[in-house]
């Protein structure tokens, strides 16, 4: 019988252990994230830069001002103190 394992199966699980054995399991997955964040093989983030060079839009000062005076239209707002 295969159980699929997900988040909420593990920690029912989880809540069967000794105290001692949870503390010993924290340290164990502590271990292994800090590996796998410090791991070489981690590829590094697509830049962001030009992310929109290929959508044949152009935005104008006039749009972008505008933009901006609607966010700030309302700013500081009265209902929250």
């Amino acid at each position: 019988m295969n159980i699929p394992i997900n988040l909420e199966v593990v920690e029912n699980l989880a809540k069967q252990l000794s105290a001692v054995d949870k503390v010993r399991l924290v340290e164990r997955l502590m271990t292994t994230l800090e590996q796998e964040l410090e791991s070489p093989s981690r590829q590094p983030k697509e830049s962001l830069y030009g992310l929109w060079a290929g959508m044949n839009m152009t935005i104008s000062d006039e749009d972008i001002d505008e933009v901006r005076r609607e966010m700030w239209n309302n700013f500081p707002r009265e209902d929250i103190i």
